[in-house]
């Protein structure tokens, strides 16, 4: 599976892309990760590629994600090309999509938690079935590798997206 994870500097892209490393660890499978950031500060873009499998280099090119998390809708444009022709795109956004599609960043600021969305989006992307692991196993791993100051309220964004009903994001 060739995974890309995409927003902005300060929105956990990097978070979750340890996360589902660990996770592809722990099940025994091979996996390559990479990331690049653009600006070096909060709010300029950045991109994490995963893949998990007996691949040779980290990079996804074009046309061949299986998976894009874009916690970022304005970085839809910028990678949308990574999106192989059978893939899907799971979107971080308010409106209405064609793609899998959660206000993660609204549902984490309802939770008291803005800087959660990440995690929502993930929750999310595991209830739609589209990762390599399932929902017990990414739970376990972010609760082994969070901060114990943030453990609950990362382990509570995961579970909203999880429980979050539809492909429209709505409770």
């Amino acid at each position: 599976m060739q995974i890309a994870i995409t927003g902005r500097g300060g929105q956990g892209v990097l978070f979750l892309t340890r996360i589902l490393t660990e996770c592809a660890l722990r099940l025994g499978l091979e996996v390559i990760a990479s990331e690049t950031h653009g600006m070096a500060m909060r709010g300029g873009s950045v991109i994490s590629t995963l893949k998990v499998g007996p691949y040779r280099g980290p990079l996804v090119r074009s046309s061949q994600a299986d998976l894009i998390l874009a916690l970022d809708d304005g970085s839809i444009e910028t990678y949308a090309h990574l999106m192989a022709p059978t893939g899907t795109m799971i979107l971080n956004t308010p409106g209405p999509n064609s793609s899998p599609a959660i206000d993660a960043t609204g549902l984490a600021a309802k939770t008291g938690s803005p800087l959660m969305a990440n995690l929502i989006l993930l929750g999310f992307a595991l209830k739609q079935k589209k990762l390599f692991c399932d929902y017990s196993l990414a739970e376990s791993v972010t609760g082994d590798i969070s901060p114990e100051r943030f453990r609950e309220a990362n382990l509570k964004a995961l579970q909203v997206g999880y429980s979050t009903g539809n492909a429209e994001g709505q409770e």
